[in-house]
């Protein structure tokens, strides 16, 4: 069995959810990450807010740290879980079922971790 970390991402982050659609959204997240749990394939995860970010990028060879919130950025992260899976396949499923897809244009990224075997 493998772990998978499903990324969820949103289209707009700058837009603004009411608190009871929060709520909503958090219930339903809740429920999907305890249908997940009840099989035994939850890992863990968090939510990911877009206040107090920061990007470091290089710039002539010297670090470059930039705060948020970013203007030009298109899409956010909004947190992450992991997820035990046999396959891509069973993960894929796991994250099609992701409350986060209700918003238009907002996707589910789906990535293997790799596994460390304690060489570098």
């Amino acid at each position: 069995m493998e772990e998978y970390a499903l990324i969820m991402r949103h289209e707009d982050g700058k837009k603004i959810a009411s608190p009871e659609q929060m709520e909503i959204w958090m219930k339903q997240t809740m429920d999907w990450i305890g249908g997940i749990a009840a099989q035994n394939k939850f890992v863990g995860g968090t939510g990911l807010p877009f206040d107090g970010a920061r990007v470091v990028t290089t710039k002539n060879a010297k670090s470059v740290v930039t705060n948020g919130p970013f203007g030009e950025i298109k899409e956010t992260i909004g947190g992450f879980i992991t997820v035990k899976a046999d396959s891509v396949e069973e993960a894929v499923e796991f994250a099609k079922g992701c409350p986060v897809l209700q918003g238009e244009g907002n996707s589910v990224e789906v990535r293997k971790i790799s596994q460390s075997n304690g060489t570098h």
